[in-house]
């Protein structure tokens, strides 16, 4: 199935944004909702002018290197893991639960201790990235593993295929699909750390601008950030479906 948007498709995805935007400036222009609590299109452009002169670029540099930090190890260590959890199954049983225990954690109640082991600079909020993109990565790619293919690896079996080539040629391409999927989702767990690491105790970044603004209540610079990470996420988002589609072959 092509998953990709038609031309009539696009025009309305279009259509429908420039409509909510103009509905969203009517709104606060007219009164009709205080744009206090709402703001609009044209107070977060203004604002996103002066703060793109008054230090913005670095505090996207800031939370960038946050996330593709944070990303670049759960990317690493969770493929890794998974393969090996969804490849053995005595190590699965061993270490399984402490994973599923650690990824039911509520990863707010983790940070005061990155923050405490690794102090408010740049190592807590990777930290937290991780901690948030990590399980998914975990648990997608050891199900990718354990969906081998019966009949394939009966097959590879009975022509004499040892480990190494049957986890080569049968267990990595059955989960690069689940490799995808679990940074599908990891993508939008990995700005949730980034974000509220900021937004507890950092110098720097979108989140702890947001703090600041909000701390003083303005609104307009609250909606910037929210407009930045919004669009990044969805950004990597469409940049993740290009590389899944890439890999349709891979799946067996």
């Amino acid at each position: 199935m092509n998953s990709s948007l038609s031309r009539y498709e696009k025009l309305l995805v279009f259509g429908t944004t420039i409509i909510f935007l103009t509905i969203w400036e009517l709104l606060s222009s007219l009164k009709i909702v205080d744009p206090f609590f709402i703001s609009s299109p044209s107070r977060i452009i203004t604002s996103a002018q002066w703060l793109f002169a008054h230090g913005l670029w670095n505090d996207i540099r800031v939370s960038l290197e946050e996330f593709l930090w944070g990303m670049a190890l759960a990317i690493l260590f969770g493929v890794i893991l998974g393969w090996a959890l969804g490849w053995y199954r005595t190590l699965s049983v061993v270490v399984e639960p402490f994973i599923t225990m650690m990824n039911a954690a509520p990863r707010v109640a983790l940070l005061p201790l990155f923050i405490l082991w690794l102090g408010i600079g740049i190592e807590s909020k990777i930290a937290a990235v991780f901690m948030g993109a990590f399980f998914p990565i975990v648990f997608t790619v050891m199900k990718g593993v354990r969906t081998i293919d019966k009949g394939l690896f009966d097959l590879a079996r009975s022509f004499g295929a040892n480990d190494v080539q049957v986890f080569t040629t049968l267990a990595i391409p059955s989960s690069v699909p689940y490799i995808m999927t679990g940074l599908h989702i990891a993508v939008g767990r990995g700005l949730v750390g980034v974000v509220i690491g900021e937004l507890l105790a950092a110098q720097a970044g979108i989140g702890f601008m947001m703090s600041r603004a909000s701390s003083s209540f303005q609104t307009d610079k609250v909606f910037v950030g929210l407009v930045l990470l919004t669009g990044f996420g969805y950004v990597l988002t469409e940049v993740l479906k290009m590389i899944d589609k890439y890999f349709e072959s891979w799946r067996i």
